[in-house]
């Protein structure tokens, strides 16, 4: 299921790529774009405006249904507790912390030479 999500999730996040840069600015109209009568004969009397905020609007809701959709799968997944997981502790135990290291003696040191 979670893969069909995701699946969704980014086709809706490159639907709305695609129609944010197809979408007019405020002097231009999608006409501009295949000429200076297209946008009538394209997307109907009505112009492309309202077909393409229509398809982005319906493309930003099926963009934040499958975001919140893939948040509670992620929070609800058995054995996850967080998503950053803490450092492992180190585990000590008491007579190695009191008690110092012995070191061996290293060849050539003033011990080894004779007086």
């Amino acid at each position: 299921m979670e893969n069909i999500i995701t699946v969704v999730h980014v086709l809706a996040a490159a639907a709305l790529i695609g129609l944010i840069l197809l979408q007019h600015g405020k002097g231009a109209d999608m006409g501009a774009a295949f000429g200076s009568g297209a946008s009538g004969s394209l997307f109907g009397v009505s112009g492309s405006s309202n077909f393409l905020s229509r398809a982005t609007s319906v493309s930003v809701m099926v963009f934040f249904a499958t975001s919140l959709a893939l948040a509670y799968i992620a929070s609800n997944r058995a054995g996850s507790g967080s998503v950053v997981q803490a450092p492992a502790a180190v585990e000590t135990t008491a007579g190695a912390e009191s008690a110092p290291a012995e070191t061996a003696p290293v060849a050539g040191t003033a011990e080894d030479v004779p007086n």
